[in-house]
């Protein structure tokens, strides 16, 4: 069964690669977990068979630099280009992405591949931990795969940057937090140098658009809850996180929904490397309508 677009479900992906032509398939292997296991590990003790290696840090993102960007600033075109290719990309791929379960790292690729200009781009609806539980293979063999021929052409998903959260507040819209509720409220901060929020923004954990298996919720579930943080049709959406990787599930979870999200790429990291920048902490409020 199909889950809809933005994402496959392992059922879909078993048949697809069992047809005998999967030709135009790329699978990547998106594992990563913040202060988790290397991804070259957790690749390395299984993966999806014929799936490439895909690091969120090197490949999915550019070098740090001074941190002013954040810390997973969007990669130039051309290195993005250069690892599409690397992995067997062509212009009529049709690329599903995987992490573990919950999509936080595998909606990465996913924004970036569309971003980057390509339509026919899935996440594997709970990850390798859906694949091996319904008993399919994974593999330790390494793929060779040819390269591909893809042109990144940058800018077919909507981006904001600092300026424009804010104005994107201001104008009436509605800015999603996808972290935890503590570091929204910022009672907590684990890797960043100040605790809070954007001001205005509303808190919208990722973890909350998945059951508990990391499957997404489906349409009708996410519209309700995001209408619950005052989206509705024609009022501007935007997410961030901390550093622009879940927050690509956030606005992968509002495109399931039906709703189309910028991502604030830089996120709470590039936010708070401007000391002039406001910060707000406490509870979330009640969604405001326009």
């Amino acid at each position: 069964m199909n889950t809809g677009d933005g994402l496959i479900d392992v059922q879909e992906l078993d048949a697809t690669v069992g047809s005998g032509s999967p030709s135009r398939l790329v699978l990547l292997d998106v594992r990563w977990r913040l202060g988790g296991p290397p991804p070259e590990e957790m690749y390395a003790s299984g993966h999806l068979p014929a799936a490439v290696a895909v690091h969120l840090d090197r490949d999915l993102a550019a070098p740090v630099g001074d941190g002013t960007r954040g810390r997973h600033p969007l990669p130039e075109p051309a290195a993005l280009q250069e690892a599409l290719r690397r992995w067997g990309i062509n212009e009529d791929s049709r690329v599903v992405a995987y992490d573990e379960a919950d999509g936080t790292s595998a909606a990465r690729a996913w924004w970036l591949l569309r971003w980057a200009g390509l339509e026919d781009v899935r996440v594997l609806d709970g990850g390798i931990a859906a694949w091996t539980a319904a008993g399919l293979p994974v593999t330790t063999e390494l793929p060779s795969p040819r390269s591909g021929n893809v042109v990144v052409r940058p800018g077919a998903m909507p981006v904001l940057d600092a300026e424009g959260a804010a104005a994107l507040i201001a104008g009436g819209g509605v800015l999603l937090d996808g972290r935890v509720e503590a570091r929204y409220r910022g009672e907590v901060e684990p890797v960043d140098p100040v605790a809070g929020h954007i001001p205005g923004a509303r808190s919208a954990p990722t973890g909350d658009n998945v059951d508990a298996s990391g499957r997404f919720l489906d349409a009708q579930q996410l519209r309700r809850r995001f209408a619950g943080f005052g989206v509705e049709p024609g009022r501007a959406v935007g997410a961030y996180c901390g550093s622009g990787v879940t927050a690509a599930q956030e606005v992968l979870a509002l495109h399931l929904a039906g709703v189309p999200a910028a991502l604030y790429a830089g996120s709470w990291s590039e936010w708070v490397a401007d000391p002039s920048r406001p910060v707000e902490t406490g509870p979330d409020r009640p969604a405001e309508t326009p």
